[in-house]
Parts: C-alpha cells; sequence; structure tokens
C-alpha cells in the first residue's frame, strides 16, 4: 500500500488503545497524527514531545475542518474514538450517537477524499449480543443488545458500503481490552477487579458465571500495527474479532486474587447484566497469522507493578481513570 508517506491519523489516540498504540507505531516507522479531545491526560506524550513523527491535533471528529487537517498526507486511517462503553453512552444517549455514528459517514468520506488508501475500524465483539453458540464467529448474526453496540454495527455497515478500489478497510471486533498503558482505564472487567483488590482487599463479583472475552492491551495494538502493512488483499472488506481468552467474570476474579494475594475476599452478588459470549478468533490467525499471546494473568501483574511504582495513583477517586465520569462532568459537549 505505501504508495506515499507513512502516515496514519489515530482518532481518539489519547485514550486508553491509543496511548500504547501510537508509541509503537513511532518506533514502527510511521508518522502518526493524534486527533483527541485529551480530555483524560492532555500530556499522553510527554516523552516524544521532541518527535517530529507525531503531530497532536486537540480537537473534536465531529468537526469536518479538523477532520480533514488532520487528514493531510495521510495514507491510513485507525478508528478508535468513540464513547466507549454501555454505561457512559447511556448517560447522554445523543451525544453518544453524534460521536459514535453521525459523523462517522463524513470522516469515511473525508478519509477517501484526502487519498487514505486503508481505513481500520475499531468496532466491538459486543455486537453479537448473547449467543448460545459454543464459539462466535464473524458470520453470525448480529444481535446488538445497546445503542452503543447497535452503532458500532451501524458503522460496519456504512464502511463496507464505501469501500472501493484502492481504498481497503478492515472492521475489527475486539475482546474487552485489559492491562496497562499510559492513559489508563479502570473501568473494564479484569482492571476493575484488580483496582478492588489492590486497594480494598477486597472483589465483588456480579453473577460470575457470565463468559467474557479479554485482549492484552499490548496485543491490541502490535494487532493494530500488523495490519497496516498486510497486503491489501488479505485484509480488504474484512471483519475480524480479536480476543483470546474467554473466560468466565468468576474465574477472571481467582485469577486477580492469585497474583494480588491470597488474603483478597471475594463475595459474589446477583445481577441482570446476563451478556455472556464466547467469541472465536480462528478466522483472524489463519487469514494474517494473528494469535494473541499475553494471559490475563500477565496484565494483573503489569498492573500491579504500575500502582506499586506509583504510575496509578488515586485509583477510586480520579475521573480520569473512568469514562463514565468524565461524561458525568460534561467534557464532552
Amino acid at each position: 500500500m505505501q504508495t506515499k508517506r507513512r502516515r496514519v491519523l489515530v482518532t481518539g489516540g489519547a485514550g486508553y488503545v491509543g496511548s500504547s498504540l501510537v508509541p509503537k507505531l513511532l518506533k514502527s516507522g510511521w508518522e502518526v497524527c493524534v486527533l483527541d479531545l485529551y480530555m483524560f491526560k492532555r500530556d499522553v506524550f510527554r516523552a516524544y514531545s521532541d518527535n517530529v513523527a507525531l503531530t497532536e491535533i486537540v480537537g473534536d471528529i465531529r468537526d469536518r475542518a479538523t477532520v480533514e487537517r488532520a487528514l493531510e498526507d495521510c495514507t491510513a486511517v485507525i478508528h478508535l474514538a468513540c464513547i466507549s462503553n454501555d454505561p457512559s453512552f447511556e448517560l447522554d444517549p445523543e451525544l453518544g450517537k453524534s460521536i459514535n455514528y453521525d459523523c462517522f459517514p463524513g470522516l469515511v468520506d473525508a478519509a477517501k477524499e484526502a487519498g487514505v488508501e486503508r481505513f481500520i475500524y475499531a468496532s466491538s465483539s459486543s455486537v453479537y449480543g448473547i449467543k448460545s453458540e459454543q464459539n462466535v464467529t464473524e458470520d453470525l448474526p448480529l444481535l446488538p443488545l445497546t445503542d452503543y453496540s447497535k452503532y458500532k454495527a451501524l458503522c460496519e455497515e456504512i464502511l463496507d458500503a464505501k469501500r472501493v478500489p484502492g481504498f481497503t478497510t478492515l472492521t475489527i471486533r475486539p475482546a474487552t481490552v485489559c492491562g496497562y498503558a499510559p492513559r489508563q482505564r479502570l473501568d473494564v472487567i479484569v482492571n476493575i477487579l484488580t483496582n478492588h483488590a489492590i486497594v480494598n482487599r477486597k472483589i465483588r463479583v456480579l453473577g460470575g458465571k457470565q463468559t467474557r472475552p479479554n485482549i492484552h492491551i499490548d496485543d491490541m495494538t502490535d494487532l493494530y500495527v500488523q495490519c497496516l502493512d498486510e497486503p491489501a488483499s488479505r485484509i480488504d472488506g474484512e471483519i475480524f474479532n480479536a480476543g483470546y481468552h474467554n473466560q468466565r467474570v468468576d474465574e477472571i476474579a481467582e485469577i486477580v486474587r492469585k497474583v494480588v494475594g491470597e488474603d483478597v475476599a471475594i463475595t459474589t452478588e446477583a445481577t441482570d447484566d446476563n451478556r455472556s459470549y464466547h467469541i472465536s478468533s480462528a478466522k483472524i490467525k489463519a487469514k494474517i497469522g494473528f494469535s494473541a499471546e499475553r494471559s490475563i494473568e500477565q496484565a494483573v501483574r503489569e498492573l500491579v507493578a504500575a500502582f506499586g511504582d506509583g504510575r496509578i495513583t488515586n485509583s477510586m477517586t480520579d475521573p480520569t481513570y473512568y469514562n463514565i465520569r468524565m461524561v458525568q462532568a460534561g467534557v464532552l459537549h
């Protein structure tokens, strides 16, 4: 695909996944433009402030002029920006729709007009809803249960409809990401349980028998870097699940206790959140040879280390670790 500069726009690049991804892209020889509101951590890329290959634009993906400026000279896009979980979306559905869906067609059109040759979209494995199948594969019908997952699925359709020769598109449906990143999230399952285990020496499990897929953040970001350099013929128009660890919530709690300490108490409570699915990542391994290699236990150990050396502080009270608290604060309007 490299007919022009190796320059990629990462929307939402200062978020949880982006904060891990951008340094890897720079190390791999990519010029990177980050377009983000930077509402969580303004100096997330402080260590790269002198790197001429990094451009940071504090701006809104809903603003077409800002998007067009960010796309200048880009040959690829990795679209991460969104209101990124169900509770945050449901807090302000219209806001969520405006960011996750309404501006998406314009973003894709602007990318095509700017000469972008490859567009990678981060969807979600939540688009499947509740499935009884032992392994959820990409060819199963989508049954999104929430507005968040519904709009993720609709954007997949939009991207596929806009695919043309020379404009390679790829949709990835990640499992829930876990582990440490420079812009940390503590509102995803593995990270939540680890935080409570460390701070409170107690884990509260809601339900526990639900199977949830997870993927270590370094596996997830390695995949995005790999997909930028895959031959177009291997990924064009494809949809890939990206997960590895399909485990019950109560099993995840036991992994956390094993790492953090046997003194950590685990309590179980009833829940009405019965989402449970076991995603298959066989297709992505067959097509491009990708398989996640890092374990949930490794993610927990890395989080424990980050707590221990002061990279994660005030973990229960600092709102920047929790997407819903930032939406509640009104910083996105």
